[in-house]
């Protein structure tokens, strides 16, 4: 008999009995103290692997635990353990533990879903019901974040863009293994302002209830706007979520000038906004956020090191009818605050590569905010190239991973001294750090690069490696 038949049958519940029996023998009550969570181990898995979910917080004195496949359906039980009786039920699948992990073993796609445990009291009664989604990957790309060491970015290409051109939106440092990403309009992730998403496995675009028909999705993140308006100036916020299930989201404004045509200098209209200076420094160097048109009749400005309003972001606030200026920790070691709302900040760090706000007050108590954003290049370092042969249902296949200490780079690859053309057997990873090729042939023989390009135009290529 199945698991699902023991667990759960049509119009009856059989392990019902089994727990009102465990009721009998023990007085214990649920403890609810801590918040119970599933870790998967490995957090990314491949076909073929074994896959733990492990249980914190499970708590003690428990009656009954159950896991079933999916978040509502209960018809799909896989595993069961009666406490009192130390009794398991479960298939030759799985591994079920008095802690509440559950063992997979030989994962396929078939097993692609969400995965709940419920906890039951003596009266049989759910006490708690815990989910998590397993994603089951082909493969792994073995190059670039995994777990985030350094959050995505988005770059405007050109920061300041003439009404009635286009915009691109760059990513950098975009994860590892996509699930998908969407881009809204605005700061917020609500559904209204989706302008929309992208699904990496079906290679397709969804456009949401912001989509105006002058945007296009790209594969690696970015988002291109046609014939820029003026309505189309503000923030926009990128979400990407990863074959964990784990989202991370990063900002960016779009500044549209009016009176700028291509071949003019950069903006002196009305609106307020703020021009880094330069956009791309060198470690150690000095950027200046330059702000024009700060709003008259000022309280007071403060500048924050994020897209919010913060108190512990907080750099530095000027009072302008006092004239008090009050800095925050470290920055006023190395900042330099004007009367005009400008920032000078001194001996430029990767870290300090983010996106920052100036809020003002006026005599009317009306705010008003602004946000600019700057990147800091470092000279790259040479890359090398590692490889990484495979074979799955007797097609061979191999995989190149370009491997460099630098962030925020562009990579890109040579065959024979030749771009690398892509195809439907040879693959990149969203940064391209990952290059596959699938059902290998005589003629993919030869010497492979990458080179690593910095925001700057700094590169540096790989030592040629030759395969096979």
């Amino acid at each position: 008999m199945g698991v699902t038949s023991v667990l759960l049958c049509q119009g009856c519940k059989p392990w019902q009995g089994l727990l009102l029996t465990a009721s009998l023998l023990t007085c214990w009550h649920l403890s609810t103290t801590a918040k119970i969570t599933i870790e998967l181990l490995p957090p990314h898995v491949v076909e073929g692997e074994d896959v733990l979910f492990l249980v914190h917080n499970l708590p003690e004195n428990l009656t009954a635990f159950a896991w079933f496949k999916g978040r509502t359906n209960e018809k799909h039980g896989i595993a069961l353990y009666a406490v009192v009786s130390d009794l398991h039920i479960h298939s030759d699948r799985e591994t079920l533990y008095s802690n509440g992990s559950l063992m997979i073993h030989n994962i396929t796609q078939k097993d692609r879903d969400y995965y709940t445990l419920r906890t039951f009291n003596k009266h049989a009664e759910t006490v708690s019901t815990t989910s998590t989604f397993l994603h089951v990957n082909l493969f792994l790309w073995n190059c670039g974040r995994f777990v985030t060491s350094s959050q995505p970015s988005i770059e405007s290409l050109p920061p300041i863009v003439p009404e009635g051109e286009d915009v691109a939106l760059c990513i950098h440092n975009i994860p590892e293994n996509l699930q998908g990403f969407a881009w809204f309009k605005g700061m917020t992730v609500f559904r209204h302002l989706e302008i929309g998403r992208y699904i990496i496995g079906r290679k397709s675009s969804v456009f949401g209830p912001a989509y105006s028909g002058r945007e296009k999705l790209g594969s690696d993140g970015s988002l291109r706007i046609t014939n820029v308006t003026q309505k189309d100036a503000g923030l926009y916020t990128l979400r990407v979520l990863g074959t964990d299930m784990k989202s991370e989201e990063a900002h960016v404004e779009i500044q549209v000038n009016s009176s700028l045509s291509p071949c003019c200098t950069p903006p002196t209209s009305s609106k307020f906004m703020i021009k880094p200076i330069p956009r791309s420094a060198a470690e150690g160097e000095s950027v200046l956020l330059l702000v024009h048109n700060l709003p008259e009749e000022l309280i007071s400005f403060t500048w924050y090191s994020a897209m919010y309003r913060v108190p512990a972001f907080k750099i530095v606030e000027y009072h302008v009818i006092r004239n008090i200026t009050t800095w925050v920790d470290e920055y006023g070691r190395r900042g330099m605050v004007y009367a005009n709302g400008s920032l000078l900040l001194q001996d430029v760090t990767e870290e300090d590569a983010r996106m920052y706000t100036l809020e003002t007050l006026n005599v009317n108590y009306t705010v008003e905010r602004a946000h600019v954003q700057f990147y800091v290049n470092k000279p790259v370092k040479e890359p090398f190239v590692q490889i990484t042969d495979s074979t799955v249902n007797a097609h061979k296949s191999v995989t190149f991973t370009c491997v460099s200490p630098d962030i925020g780079v562009s990579i890109h690859w040579l065959f024979n001294n030749h771009d690398l053309p892509v195809t439907e057997r040879i693959t990149l990873s969203p940064t391209k750090c990952g290059l596959r090729i699938d059902n290998v042939r005589v003629e993919d023989a030869g010497e492979y690069q990458c080179v690593v390009t910095s925001r700057a135009g700094d590169a540096k290529a790989s030592h040629p490696v030759r395969w096979p």
